[in-house]
């Protein structure tokens, strides 16, 4: 892979355990974070000249700052990020862009979530007014909230119909399919320190679990919880004048990509998952100069079983349609053709929302490295990460192993 002085690559990469810290705060994990990144790059805090932090729960708290304080007050510009799921990822992109521009050789980002036993997010719920009122009212003229009547915007429901949809499009896919995935990301998860839950179950207890929103049950979902990632970038020129073990151990973004909704009919009632991150993953593709069967592993947004499957086809793992048989192939096992969610994905490794984002790029780093330990995915030298955030946000990044 040749070496260009515009490049940006990744220079140190940290994750804290998912999981529930009651006792602890976005400042704690965050700075956790930041400072074990700053570590793994062999550099330190005053060597950065741009931070991102990524933070949806207190996103005008000023938490980059906050963790400054916890880690070094250089007066570097701190940028505040909150973009739903896709938080962190773009956080990871202000950085990589300030690295583009020149205006940075070397930045700092974070992605920290303190969620708890959060509830549900993204409900609409009804108006106040009730149901019965039917004057037009509002940006958008309603004459009521169309949740639960005409759509949902509670994310397993949105999940689960457009999981319904795609098996309504393409015969053939079924519920056992799609618990086929939480089936699989459980087992990875097994082989995951770092996962908020690291135990296997067998198909037969995923579909007898608790139904949620059908076809997802409740071990098809992934869990709220606490934690943060952080990754340090650097720029192609400067990391030329860094030491050899750096140099090594970097990994390249070949491609960084955020795209929203465009408008689609079908999208003003139900959330469209599908089209921002077909858009995203090709204009990756593109910008990387690889293809979909370049990929040695991904790590996409599982936030259900049925969003998983769904991706499979957005990011063109698969044939048009072939999202079914592509899980019951074995292609996206850790031993299988395009190992899917190695980490055991949102679905058992967790969602802090704000730290999603990152701990994708942390987990397909760590295997280019060759560092996973009993999840290392053998000669792992291109990754791709993706993660959507309703509203909607999607982030595609594809990274690439350093020439030897």
């Amino acid at each position: 892979m040749a070496k260009s002085s515009d490049d940006v690559w990744i220079l140190g990469a940290s994750m804290t355990k998912f999981g529930r810290y009651p006792g602890r705060d976005v400042v704690d994990l965050g700075s956790e974070a930041a400072l074990a990144a700053l570590s793994d790059g062999d550099v330190k805090i005053h060597d950065m000249q741009v931070m991102a932090v990524g933070n949806l729960a207190e996103a005008g708290g000023m938490v980059g700052q906050r963790i400054q304080k916890q880690i070094g007050q250089t007066g570097i510009p701190v940028y505040n990020v909150a973009n739903a799921c896709a938080t962190g990822a773009t956080a990871v992109r202000t950085v990589y862009m300030a690295i583009k521009s020149g205006e940075a050789d070397m930045g700092l980002a974070v992605g920290v979530e303190v969620m708890g036993k959060a509830g549900l997010l993204g409900s609409a719920g009804r108006s106040k007014e009730g149901p019965n009122v039917y004057e037009p009212s509002g940006r958008y003229g309603a004459v009521m909230s169309p949740e639960g009547i005409l759509g949902t915007g509670v994310m397993p429901g949105v999940f689960a119909q457009a999981g319904m949809e795609y098996a309504y499009e393409n015969d053939g896919v079924t519920f056992e399919q799609f618990a086929k995935v939480a089936e699989k990301n459980h087992a990875h998860s097994v082989l995951n320190p770092l996962a908020q839950y690291q135990k296997a179950f067998s198909l037969e207890e995923i579909k007898a679990a608790e139904m949620v929103a059908y076809p997802n049950t409740l071990l098809m979902c992934c869990p709220t919880g606490d934690g943060a990632a952080a990754v340090v970038l650097v720029s192609g020129e400067k990391l030329a004048s860094l030491s050899d073990e750096q140099r090594k151990r970097a990994v390249k973004i070949s491609a960084s990509v955020l795209t929203s909704d465009p408008w689609t009919e079908r999208g003003q009632v139900q959330p469209d998952v599908n089209t921002l991150t077909r858009n995203a993953a090709d204009a990756a593709y593109e910008k990387a100069g690889v293809s979909p069967q370049d990929l040695d592993l991904v790590e996409l947004h599982d936030c259900f079983a049925t969003a998983e499957l769904l991706h499979y086809d957005n990011l063109r793992l698969c044939e048009p349609g072939g999202a079914g048989d592509f899980i019951d192939s074995g292609a996206p096992r850790r031993d299988g053709r395009t190992p899917v969610n190695v980490s055991g994905g949102l679905i058992s490794k967790g969602h802090p929302l704000g730290a999603t984002g990152v701990a994708n790029l942390y987990e397909v780093a760590t295997h280019l490295r060759g560092e996973a330990g009993d999840r290392q995915v053998p000669e792992a030298k291109v990754g791709l990460t993706h993660v959507i955030g309703l509203g909607s946000a999607c982030a595609v990044h594809i990274l690439e192993k350093a020439a030897s």
